[in-house]
């Protein structure tokens, strides 16, 4: 498998934990086409992965109004029609409905989306094994 995998990160829990899962990936004998932001999405990374994986931080309250941050940019994104794509959203408290928030901007490319996670920013390690290994089983078994 090949994955290109999207961030946009304001204070680096994001890309670390985007980091964190391209290892693990790796490890997994995926091939990473390319790391990029949101903002600037290498485009030829995108066009050569199976899997296209687009992460965000949420913003909001602490306890109410969460929402993924940029999701106008992730939503026009470039089309992605037959790709499949993954979701995450790194959060502090509570991620609320950023996730499905997220999930609906990545399906709106024309992507197929595959699954997702909230990762907490106090379990980056924890969190990005358990999106790697989600995305290693749905994708060896589809």
């Amino acid at each position: 498998m090949k994955a290109a995998i999207l961030v946009e990160s304001l204070t680096g829990n994001t890309w670390k934990a985007a980091e964190k899962t391209a290892d693990l990936l790796a490890q997994e004998r995926w091939s990473i086409t390319g790391l990029s932001k949101v903002k600037q999405p290498d485009l030829t990374s995108i066009q050569e992965a199976d899997l296209v994986l687009i992460g965000t931080w949420v913003h909001g309250a602490f306890v109410f109004g969460q929402a993924p941050w940029a999701i106008n940019n992730i939503a026009n994104l470039p089309a992605m029609r037959g790709k499949k794509a993954a979701a995450f959203c790194t959060f502090a408290l509570h991620p609320g409905k950023a996730l499905d928030r997220l999930t609906m901007a990545v399906g709106d490319t024309g992507a197929y989306v595959v699954g997702g996670l909230a990762i907490s920013r106090s379990k980056l390690d924890e969190h990005s094994e358990i999106f790697a290994e989600r995305l290693v089983g749905s994708l060896t078994t589809a």
